[in-house]
């Protein structure tokens, strides 16, 4: 099985640090996969880790302007920056 396959079966396993973790090791044998880092931000945001989720985001567009990471970029920041007076104003 390839560490690919592995991480995809923690995934879905709902294993996500696990995966995480062999991601990171992934990221840092691989040199530039937009993919990792979009893949790995991803779980970020699932685990509410957003900020570190932004950054995988970024450094994936970074490497691919083309990478989908370019629209999860935008919605989280579209999410961070929303404001909503009425929720504070009962």
């Amino acid at each position: 099985m390839s560490v690919l396959q592995k991480i995809e079966e923690l995934i879905n396993e709902n294993r996500l640090e696990e995966a995480i973790l062999l991601l990171n090791n992934e990221i840092e044998t691989t040199e530039n996969d937009d993919k990792l880092f979009f893949s790995r931000g991803k779980l970020h945001w699932r685990l509410g880790n957003k900020s570190q989720a932004i950054t995988d985001y970024e450094h994936a567009v970074a490497i691919n302007p083309q990478s989908p990471a370019h629209i999860a970029l935008d919605n989280a920041r579209d999410v961070i920056s929303f404001f909503n007076p009425d929720l504070y104003n009962p």
